[in-house]
């Protein structure tokens, strides 16, 4: 992933303007080359931002075990556990305001979250942790749906910076720049190896200068491709505007997750739940024990109805691979199931999806997710710091040709390009820019910012020459 052009020891002079290696590259290499190299120092900064913040949203199950852990886990799991009902009373006591939303049954050393929602909160709620074996409340948060204050935060903090749909452009941004980064750097780099097993090493026999830096950046972004590519392409999915695009794709090819009739035998409701009218929480125990019944095993959300007669929606959020994702909607008054949705029976895209979102949260393979993660985007940074310091490792010293930084590939290779490739290329990349807004928008602006800098260069050489 090389963020300029190769420069080898002494060659034949380049023309004005050029660097050695880009006179020599075919038009397609050539560039692939300034694509690459300007796309990787102005969305660079962008991209370490996101590796940053989402480094830090990795550690955020050992985060709240540290600040939540007496409101998270028990003291001890031994005696019998408690009725829910019992359990969502003692956290009615403890908490008398808002309306009942969800609640989460504790197993093991996990605690019965206790869910209410409010109006004043917006998509908030107060989440009430109960020990289902004494009935005591450990404490009480203000959760995102299900997630803490400081994974809340963390969360902001990768997705918009705490800046709301305005910071929202940064991440999505990123997103949008790393697919075509990462793809663009493996085919430079194996353009240059055309070896499978020397793309994943480094040039070591390189003395030091671009050469060894560009092995290292180069080498190290082959290895972390596919990773790249799977968070560009999830984070993409929910992001504000390719996600709608995505989200348009899904309407048309019906894959969404499949909707879950809540209409029990005497009602005439449909929905997934939401909020709840008033309801006996007596019927939480016959819900969920017709829900085990029907086979949904694991830790389970249990949704009352929005409205009197109404289906219970039993929900499983496991989401850990194998995930446990099933729902079902329980008749309180039969004790039966009279709906239910398995994850094995939603449109692959609508699993792929879900399974994505939740590797790029760090949920879906444990600590081993987070592990890798962690690694991604560590060698991210570590990519971005190579690819400028090679950006400056290529400076002119001589005398009287000094820079600051090294020169950018030339200008002018689609000129070269074959007729057909451009043919299929602009419609290629004008359907991409559409789907994805932040990416064909910057693209757009920098090839009519070029244009008018080549114009501006080609008018001033006859006058300085």
């Amino acid at each position: 992933m090389t963020l300029t052009p190769d420069v080898v020891d002494p060659a034949p002079a380049a023309p004005p303007g050029r660097t050695a290696n880009a006179a020599r590259l075919s038009p397609f290499g050539a560039l692939l080359l300034r694509l690459h190299f300007y796309a990787g120092i102005l969305v660079a900064p962008f991209l370490a931002v996101a590796a940053v913040t989402g480094l830090l949203y990795t550690v955020t199950p050992q985060l709240d075990a540290l600040l939540y852990g007496d409101k998270l886990t028990v003291a001890s799991t031994s005696g019998a556990v408690l009725p829910l009902a019992r359990q969502i009373d003692k956290a009615r006591q403890a908490h008398p305001d808002g309306t009942l939303a969800s609640v989460q049954p504790g197993t093991g050393e996990q605690t019965t979250k206790v869910v209410f929602a409010l109006p004043e909160l917006g998509d908030k709620q107060h989440t009430v942790y109960v020990d289902p074996y004494t009935g005591d409340v450990r404490g009480t948060l203000t959760t995102w749906w299900g997630s803490t204050p400081v994974t809340t935060w963390l969360d902001d903090l990768h997705r918009n910076l705490h800046l709301g749909d305005l910071g929202r452009h940064y991440s999505e941004f990123a997103a949008s720049w790393l697919w075509v980064l990462a793809v663009g750097g493996l085919v430079l780099w194996w353009r240059r190896r055309r070896n499978l097993r020397r793309m994943f090493t480094p040039e070591l026999s390189a003395n030091k200068g671009v050469r060894r830096t560009r092995g290292w950046h180069a080498a190290t972004g082959a290895w972390i491709t596919v990773g790249l590519l799977i968070l560009s392409a999830t984070g993409l999915t929910w992001s504000r505007y390719a996600g709608g695009t995505f989200e348009s794709a899904l309407d048309a090819l019906d894959a969404h997750r499949p909707q879950l009739a809540t209409t029990a035998p005497d009602g005439g409701h449909h929905g997934d739940g939401g909020g709840a009218a008033p309801l006996d929480p007596a019927q939480v125990d016959t819900v969920l024990a017709a829900a085990r019944r029907g086979g949904l095993d694991g830790p389970v959300e249990i949704t009352p109805p929005e409205q009197p007669g109404s289906a219970w929606t039993v929900a499983g959020v496991d989401n850990t691979w194998p995930v446990g994702l099933d729902r079902v909607a329980v008749d309180p008054a039969t004790s039966q199931v009279v709906a239910r949705s398995d994850f094995a029976d939603w449109p692959l895209l609508a699993q792929l999806s879900k399974l994505g979102v939740q590797a790029h949260m760090g949920v879906l393979f444990g600590v081993v997710n987070q592990i890798l993660l962690a690694a991604l985007a560590a060698g991210l940074l570590c990519v971005i710091l190579w690819g400028y310091r090679m950006w400056w490792q290529r400076r002119p010293t001589r005398a009287g040709r000094r820079a600051p930084v090294g020169a950018a590939p030339a200008r002018g290779a689609w000129q070269r390009l074959p007729g057909w490739t451009i043919a299929a290329g602009v419609p290629l990349v004008v359907a991409l820019g559409w789907a994805m807004p932040l990416l064909g928008v910057p693209l757009a602006a920098f090839l009519v910012a070029d244009a008018v800098a080549g114009a501006v260069v080609r008018r001033r050489r006859p006058a300085t020459s």
